[in-house]
């Protein structure tokens, strides 16, 4: 089992202390919250807060995901970063593949790409991108990103991107994974079918084990449950060890744990002292337990 220590929404000057801290600890990655802009005015709601609300976001400091991502991997060795999860179809897939080469080749491999659909046509109507079929983009778009980031000469002739022969250089010297988020039926076959993983937003234990399910329903359909794949959760098993054991049992790979509730209205007033003691203390208590 592999933990993924989660903060987000916090002082943009905590993230560099907390990955050294964490790399220190014994975690095996870091997850990166991806935010583009705060609309005054919004129908839309919140699909992981029980009333939808999205109000907690209003105010709260986002650096961009693949900047943060470079500034940690740049004073740390040795662990991973995982967006979690970037909003895919509303940016420009070749640019896509061209930052995340790039901070692979400069960490060392050390950058696992967790992709989604952001739940929001403002962030579309921002870039530029059309909401409708955004989930045959989301396809698209998770394609060209394999090609590119593969060193190889790459084309692509989809409904949404056209691209003649290119390569980019420096490539990675190892593949970057690409981790599927989302908890639809749509999300979870797209995981199943494109990615090298899939990425749990939070809920219920029942709700987990019935998402697990269906995953490893969908990974035989697709015929692809022979291959290594990825499967990280948030559970509130995770924070014990006969928990962790369980998550195990069901096929878990990587648990992502925090230490405070991050939807929240106003600003986080926890100190970075105490934000590296909870990490430590989790650790220490659970992390030792179960890594050899």
């Amino acid at each position: 089992m592999r933990f993924t220590y989660a903060e987000a929404m916090t002082d943009p000057s905590y993230y560099l202390p907390l990955a050294q801290a964490a790399e220190a600890a014994g975690y095996a990655s870091m997850s990166v919250a991806d935010s583009l802009a705060y609309p005054k005015e919004s129908a839309t709601s919140y699909p992981y807060t029980a009333d939808g609300g999205r109000e907690f976001l209003e105010d709260k400091s986002f650096i961009e995901t693949f900047i943060l991502v470079a500034a940690m991997g740049a004073v740390t060795s040795t662990i991973r970063f995982t967006p979690f999860v970037l909003k895919l179809p509303v940016r420009p897939p070749a640019l896509v593949a061209k930052q995340a080469s790039s901070i692979a080749y400069l960490t060392g491999n050390r950058l696992s790409l967790g992709v989604g659909l952001s739940p929001w046509p403002e962030d579309f109507a921002l870039m530029g991108v059309p909401w409708s079929r955004r989930g045959r983009r989301m396809d698209e778009a998770i394609e060209v990103v394999r090609g590119l980031t593969s060193g190889d000469y790459f084309e692509y002739h989809g409904e949404f991107y056209d691209l003649p022969p290119v390569k980019m250089s420096p490539a990675p010297t190892e593949p970057i994974p690409i981790l599927v988020g989302g908890h639809s039926d749509a999300a979870l076959r797209r995981a199943a079918r494109l990615g090298d993983g899939w990425m749990h937003g939070g809920g219920d234990a029942a709700e987990l084990d019935a998402l697990l399910t269906r995953l490893a329903a969908l990974r035989a359909e697709e015929g692809t449950a022979d291959r290594p794949f990825e499967v990280h959760v948030i559970s509130f098993d995770a924070y014990t060890v006969d928990g962790v054991r369980r998550l195990a049992d069901k096929g878990v790979t990587d648990v992502i744990v925090g230490f405070r509730a991050p939807y929240i209205k106003g600003p986080d007033t926890e100190p970075l002292a105490k934000k590296i003691e909870h990490l430590e203390r989790f650790a220490e208590s659970v992390i030792s337990k179960v890594t050899p």
